[in-house]
């Protein structure tokens, strides 16, 4: 392939100088006949047969030229995303009158198409390896936390251990989750599933609040809206819980509010003022902020088109918002298809 490109190489700007000819050629014979005509050295009608005959030939010379250009866009026009074929795009395949630049952009697209394969299997490797891998050791370590919270006799320090594990376990899968649904294609059928808002917001109320034993925190679901949507459920749970973990960790206590609006949720938290003596210590100008959680879920947002807008309330209240398109209302499945 080096030395056909070599070779193709050498003839910068062959192309042009070749329809440079050909234009310059038809631009002297059609003055030469002209002339003739006027000159009444030759018949009109014969003028006007070698005007016709020679705007023919010119034309068949530049598709003539065109040619590689022409065959170059019908492999660009057969690439398939799910089975790209980078040997398609060899230079090999192009005429031997193909201009440099014509053999540059293939030697382009050839090396683009080889590196998108290259990607595409990193890719499917990383989100099966991923997937097993990383889902099996955290599914022993739940496991195992379960088991011992059922110990008999263990220790206030042990209860606390155990929910720190499950805590981070928890945290550990949204995070495989969250790094998976990122990582994957849009196109999957898990991504285009009818699900209703409210419950699954419910569910990760649930998984919160066991997560949340022992800490002034108040997880509260207020429900003015009810909808649906049509898209992953997955990625939808893991979004919400990033957003409700990032404001239990800006709130050392008080309240957390999940509000299903019409096209729109919001997660807000509500910091209550220091009562003594109940061990937890306020702090003076709001919880840390951890970047990690909003940086996730701005991913997920970007990547589903479901709008995510951060702002900030009175005192120390911060509401995250996310509006979303294309609500559909909560109906159950058969319906929300039939109506679609």
């Amino acid at each position: 392939m080096d030395s056909r490109a070599n070779a193709v190489t050498s003839r910068v700007g062959a192309f042009r100088r070749r329809v440079a000819w050909v234009f310059t050629l038809q631009f002297v014979i059609v003055v030469v006949v002209c002339m003739l005509g006027i000159y009444n050295v030759a018949h009109t009608a014969v003028v006007i047969m070698v005007i016709v005959l020679t705007t023919a030939l010119a034309w068949l010379a530049l598709r003539r030229e065109w040619r590689p250009v022409r065959a170059l866009a019908r492999l660009v026009n057969r690439w398939d995303g799910e089975l790209l074929d980078p040997a398609s795009l060899r230079l090999e395949q192009l005429s031997t009158h193909a201009d440099a630049d014509v053999a540059s952009l293939a030697r382009g697209l050839h090396g683009f198409a080889t590196r998108l394969a290259s990607y595409n299997q990193r890719e499917r490797n990383f989100t099966r390896d991923a997937s097993h891998e990383l889902r099996s050791p955290l599914t022993v370590i739940k496991m195992s936390a379960d088991m011992l919270a059922e110990e008999d006799g263990l220790s206030d320090f042990g209860v606390r251990s155990v929910l720190r594990i499950k805590r981070a376990t928890r945290e550990m899968e949204v995070l495989v989750d969250a790094l998976l649904i990122l990582a994957r294609e849009t196109d999957s059928p898990a991504d285009d599933q009818y699900f209703v808002v409210n419950d699954a917001l419910r569910k990760e109320l649930d998984f919160a609040r066991e997560l949340l034993a022992g800490r002034p925190i108040e997880l509260l679901l207020e429900e003015p809206a009810r909808f649906a949507l049509q898209g992953s459920p997955r990625a939808f749970s893991v979004l919400c819980w990033q957003l409700i973990r990032n404001a239990c960790q800006q709130t050392e206590q008080g309240s957390v509010v999940v509000s299903v609006l019409p096209g729109a949720i919001s997660v807000r938290n509500r910091i209550t003022s220091q009562t003594p003596g109940n061990g937890y210590p306020a702090r003076a100008r709001g919880a840390d902020r951890h970047g990690f959680e909003l940086a996730i879920a701005q991913r997920i947002s970007d990547r589903f088109a479901w709008s995510l807008e951060l702002q900030t309330g009175q005192g120390q209240e911060n509401i995250a918002r996310i509006r979303f398109p294309h609500p559909l209302p909560a109906y159950a499945p058969e319906q929300s298809f039939m109506k679609s």
